[in-house]
């Protein structure tokens, strides 16, 4: 088949098959004499497996330790288990940190009049100098800029 049916066939757009040839996720597909990939069935459970372990967040070096352990037969399950758990935490790690900034960012929007003065601690917040903000915590709950609420 060619590129736009494994597309079709793997839900993974021609665009992207092509990049994960050009960095080695996929080994290069068979050319026709006209110089047109061409795909077996083979080819696309690979691309539906790679899909499938984005779907997940997977990133490219955990789907390349994934793929190569996919086609070891000989693999123990509890490597693919570790490689899971990592993905698990880093995940958690994510979650936690997604979480801090949205409390932030509720506590500053909570604590922006909203009406049509130009101060708003958003903008102060957001407007401090690199330095500034690594020296000091983002502010929380019962605190403003430069001090208490």
């Amino acid at each position: 088949m060619n590129i736009g049916q494994a597309a079709a066939a793997s839900g993974i757009s021609a665009k992207m098959i092509r990049h994960y040839e050009t960095i080695g996720l996929i080994e290069a597909a068979e050319r026709t004499g006209s110089g047109y990939r061409v795909y077996t069935q083979k080819d696309v459970e690979t691309l539906r497996f790679i899909r499938r372990s984005r779907d997940l967040g997977f990133q490219v070096d955990q789907i390349k330790e994934l793929l190569a352990l996919w086609r070891d037969r000989n693999r123990a399950s509890a490597d693919v288990k570790k490689v899971a758990l990592g993905h698990v935490e880093e995940l958690e790690a994510k979650m936690r940190q997604l979480q801090e900034m949205a409390d932030t960012l509720r506590h500053l929007a909570k604590n922006c009049h909203g009406d049509n003065r130009p101060d708003c601690p958003i903008i102060h917040q957001l407007a401090e100098s690199g330095t500034e903000s690594r020296k000091r915590p983002a502010p929380r709950k019962g605190e403003l800029l430069h001090g208490k609420v």
